[in-house]
């Protein structure tokens, strides 16, 4: 999730989540906002140093979640942690589910489904390897008003199904990485960042299958 000082990241106005019906935590309803979230009409492209602190707008986020199914039909998801160098200074040295960033303005100049899908498998092949085949579904969006990341953040949850735990990074900055059973990511839950933690409750709830 590298970033220079002019890039440019694409956001839709708060004011269009909100009236498209905002939440806080989980929602599994991607189908009735994407079409919104990622039309050009409401789209832009903006400085992301001028967005990071401004909560009318929202930057969407790609959230990929890796997950794996051993021999005995176990399900493992990925988790690493964030060092303390490059990316979202407030994320560091936390446990995190979700691979991904912001979309810039180099993945596409439509800011539509297109620059977004080219943006998500930029970040994706930036921060990992991924040996094998993996096939990939939108599952749900993440909000967090919560807290000041969460503010300006949009998530948009994908669920990677890989055919190999063979998942490696790319940055020094992910550390710790590697599959483990829900079970086991539970029990560690506190370790990890919010929009992490909402993810794990939801798989847990059944609200992502």
């Amino acid at each position: 999730m590298n970033s220079v000082p002019d890039e440019h990241v694409l956001v839709v106005p708060r004011s269009l989540f909100d009236g498209a019906g905002d939440f806080q935590g989980f929602c599994s309803e991607a189908a009735a906002y994407l079409p919104l979230l990622l039309d050009p009409a409401h789209t832009s492209w903006r400085p992301r140093a001028s967005v990071e602190e401004d909560p009318s707008f929202k930057q969407l986020i790609p959230y990929c979640i890796l997950a794996w199914t051993d021999a005995a039909g176990v399900k493992h998801f990925f988790a690493y942690t964030r060092g303390g160098g490059q990316g979202e200074a407030r994320l560091r040295a936390k446990r995190s589910l979700g691979i991904g960033g912001h979309i810039s303005s180099t993945d596409g100049e439509h800011g539509d489904d297109t620059s977004y899908d080219a943006g998500m498998r930029r970040e994706l092949a930036e921060e990992i390897a991924i040996e094998g085949a993996w096939t990939a579904r939108c599952v749900g969006l993440i909000n967090d008003d919560s807290n000041a990341v969460g503010r300006v953040h949009l998530g948009i949850v994908h669920m990677l199904e890989v055919a190999s735990s063979a998942v490696t990074p790319r940055e020094s900055e992910l550390v710790e990485c590697g599959f483990a059973p829900l079970a086991a990511l539970l029990a560690d839950r506190d370790r990890f960042e919010t929009w992490s933690q909402i993810t794990l409750d939801a798989l847990a709830a059944g609200q992502i299958d």
